[in-house]
């Protein structure tokens, strides 16, 4: 299932079928599919995905849960390793993100951004979309920091 981005290669555009839409400044998604994505008034924190709330720790800091999935960390790094049910593995220095559950990433030449996913079953069900878009979307939070 590809991933595509826009022409300058900026902003993900599609998930295999699921359009990611933008608002007219495009800076950021305004929906995953038929799910609204909701931002805090400055509109720098994801707070909502479909209804489904995303909560943050007490100052702020790293997203601690989606819904009633909670997302544990690393003891040294800012990035998962697990949000609800589903495992992430990220490669060996620990920089790219590799697989969401059984959702596996591939990397284009440069390797900068995936550009494809594979998945067992062929068509991601909601709950595997919905992580692997958290998934991106922290990482992608990640790299702007």
């Amino acid at each position: 299932m590809e991933l595509a981005y826009d022409n300058l290669g900026s902003r993900l555009r599609r998930i295999g079928p699921v359009e990611l839409t933008y608002g007219t400044l495009g800076i950021r998604p305004q929906a995953v599919g038929s799910w609204a994505l909701e931002y805090d008034r400055l509109g720098t924190r994801l707070r909502s995905v479909g209804g489904v709330a995303v909560e943050y720790g007490a100052w702020g800091g790293d997203c601690q849960a989606l819904g009633v999935w909670r997302l544990e960390y690393d003891f040294l790094s800012d990035h998962p390793h697990r949000i609800g049910p589903y495992d992430l593995t990220y490669d060996h220095l620990g920089s790219r993100l590799r697989t969401v559950g059984r959702v596996e990433l591939d990397y284009g030449l440069l390797g900068t951004r995936p550009t494809a996913v594979r998945y067992p079953g062929g068509t991601l069900p909601d709950d595997d979309l919905l992580a692997l878009y958290l998934a991106l979307h922290l990482q992608e939070e990640r790299l702007r920091k």
